[in-house]
């Protein structure tokens, strides 16, 4: 097997299991947002501080799932590994 075909695959294959961060970003910030309905239906005098911290929650959450996104797109787009093998 050509070692710069092994390269690609793995590449591959790590892209894969970067992107499924973007799994867990999304069930957490589901989570979040029916807890925080919940909340405001039960106390509806802190609907703002509500929204403002699962808003907060969220945008951090969404960060895990931006970062898996940018580990695939250099492993497919720019891989550093490859300029090892020329």
């Amino acid at each position: 097997m050509d070692g710069r075909a092994f390269v690609m695959g793995m590449s591959a294959l790590g892209a894969a299991i970067a992107t499924l961060s973007g799994l867990g970003s999304g069930l957490g910030q589901g989570i979040a947002a029916g807890n925080a309905a919940a909340a405001v239906g039960r106390q509806p005098e802190a609907r703002g501080d509500i929204t403002s911290t699962m808003l907060i929650g969220c945008a951090l959450a969404e960060t895990c799932s931006i970062y898996g996104l940018i580990v695939a797109l250099i492993l497919l787009l720019a891989n550093p590994f490859t300029a090892i093998l020329a």
